[in-house]
């Protein structure tokens, strides 16, 4: 997995100016849902290319409302959005985050 932990607003701005597809996961750390989701999604992502940029929302909010803000999308925890050329064209939260799917999605 090409982990990248997502930490500011910098980075948001360039993810959506990034012409190639990129993955969020929102995390909240101390949920026990989102650490399932989290764990569930690292054990079955087999995809090393595209990048996969992790939130922590308990220590960078500001970058979760940034989110929720750009792609116009109400913050859940866990959530996954994937981007492609700054749009989000697919996202789940909790239980329907599935890493087959998101895989799927990169492709459409």
């Amino acid at each position: 997995m090409n982990l990248i932990p997502l930490t500011n607003e910098s980075q948001l701005t360039a993810i959506v100016n990034y012409s190639e597809t990129v993955v969020l996961f929102k995390h909240s750390t101390r949920c026990s849902i989102s650490n399932m989701a989290w764990k569930m999604f690292q054990q079955e992502w087999n995809n090393a290319e595209t990048p996969v940029y992790c939130l922590d929302l308990l220590n960078y909010r500001s970058v979760s409302n940034a989110i929720a803000s750009q792609f116009q999308i109400e913050h859940q925890s866990p959530q996954v959005l994937v981007i492609k050329n700054g749009i989000c064209v697919y996202h789940a939260t909790h239980q329907a985050i599935d890493a087959a799917i998101v895989q799927a999605a990169l492709q459409n």
